[in-house]
């Protein structure tokens, strides 16, 4: 008689694709609620309408509002300290030594960073309306250097390697320690950037407005694109998770129907 006990390879397999296909579930939900919540904030661009809404609103103030724009230095730009005619208005340059030790227990070289070194600057910069050679309407960006969000861009990385002579190598064998690289980056918000910033926006006279963190606590945030763009990675997040859910799912639905076959449809065949 044959033995119609299932394999535990595919009872774990079925477990993982339905444990999976739970957890991407939960974060589909997530990321959906999350869109939800982004779709109710009111959009802006640095233009006459937002002047008026602001103008019409109580304290001349928006609590928590999406401002899209172009990047536009108020002053002097920042220069890139590695690529010719970058310029910008944040910038953040991080230089590191990357070395190597012998662990003698393990008796392998593992690596660690020391003497890491990151240097921030900012100017002072807003947002205009794309496309605005002379802009009309200013939308100041307050304390950039607060807000969350991956808003620069890398603009520069190289590793040198470290170079290695007979008195270096008579050293590290003493010391158990040698020179890898050093490492240097630089990342910028560059000029003519496209910027979506979501805080709180105060008209401060004339045809000037700020942005600022919001104060009832919600996020300030700033994003290297347009809104649009913004949304539309949020919405294909939420469609990978979607895909990933139903893919483990019919997984493993389709383990449990093998599962259920082999444990009672073989025992209906021998019947017959």
């Amino acid at each position: 008689m044959g033995d119609s006990s299932p394999n535990p390879l595919v009872l774990i397999g079925m477990g993982t694709s339905i444990a999976f296909s739970g957890l991407f579930y939960k974060l589909y939900r997530e990321k959906k609620e999350e869109i939800k919540m982004l779709k109710k904030i009111p959009v802006f661009k640095p233009d006459d309408h937002l002047l008026k809404v602001l103008n019409a609103s109580s304290h001349k103030r928006l609590q928590y509002v999406a401002v899209e724009g172009v990047v536009q230095a108020d002053g002097e730009v920042l220069q890139s300290k590695f690529v010719p005619r970058c310029h910008g208005v944040i910038q953040k340059v991080v230089v590191e030594e990357r070395w190597k030790y012998w662990n003698y227990l393990t008796r392998t070289w593992n690596s660690r960073t020391i003497n890491k070194n990151e240097t921030n600057n900012s100017v002072p910069f807003s947002l205009v309306q794309p496309g605005s050679y002379i802009a009309d309407v200013h939308v100041k960006v307050q304390n950039p250097l607060e807000a969350s969000g991956c808003h620069m861009e890398w603009v520069y990385s190289k590793m040198r390697r470290a170079q290695e002579g007979l008195a270096e190598m008579v050293v590290q064998g003493l010391s158990g320690e040698k020179p890898v690289a050093m490492v240097e980056s630089e990342q910028m918000l560059r000029v003519g950037s496209s910027l979506t910033g979501f805080g709180e926006v105060v008209l401060e006279g004339g045809r000037v407005v700020s942005l600022r963190a919001p104060q009832d606590g919600r996020s300030y945030i700033l994003v290297p694109s347009d809104y649009r763009s913004f949304m539309d990675r949020h919405e294909a997040s939420a469609s990978m998770w979607k895909t990933l859910t139903a893919m483990t799912g019919l997984t493993g639905a389709s383990l449990f129907a093998a599962v259920l076959y082999k444990a009672f449809g073989k025992q209906d065949d021998r019947s017959r």
